[in-house]
């Protein structure tokens, strides 16, 4: 993979975080990604988690908005809303999954589930799916066009 600039990197990570910055050094930057994220102050992890916009709202990037779908029941938006600002207040972060295209109904039980774990364990779980996401992003902005 070739260098990456930060323009590049603030859109497969969601904005022009210290992570970002710093990853825009390297050569082939998504392979070292997640031993940076881990050396890096909790701070600055928690500015790059922090970047990606909550899963259910309404302003969303073009990647976020492919990624989560057009699902837009009333009563699944009320409840992630419920369910995200829960899991700020419990971890001090926003929740990060990788959606990988599954609808926002199917989410809520995977952030009712990772509710219940410790802070530590969610904040390796959601670096996880940071790095996921932006590699799932290079990868469909570099796939070869579908033959005919």
């Amino acid at each position: 993979m070739p260098r990456l600039t930060v323009d590049q990197l603030a859109g497969l990570f969601e904005g022009r975080t210290r992570f970002v910055m710093r990853l825009a050094e390297y050569d082939d930057p998504l392979r070292h990604a997640r031993a940076i994220l881990r050396s890096l102050p909790e701070a600055d992890v928690v500015e790059a988690l922090n970047a990606h916009p909550r899963i259910g709202t309404r302003a969303l990037s073009t990647s976020s908005a492919a990624e989560q779908g057009q699902e837009d029941d009333p009563a699944i938006l009320e409840e992630l809303a419920k369910l995200n600002r829960a899991y700020e207040e419990k971890f001090g972060f926003r929740f990060v999954v990788f959606v990988n295209r599954r609808p926002r109904s199917r989410i809520l039980s995977v952030l009712r589930e990772r509710y219940a774990r410790t802070r530590e364990e969610e904040l390796a779980t959601a670096v996880e799916d940071l790095v996921a996401i932006a590699e799932d992003r290079y990868r469909q902005m570099h796939a070869p066009p579908p033959r005919e």
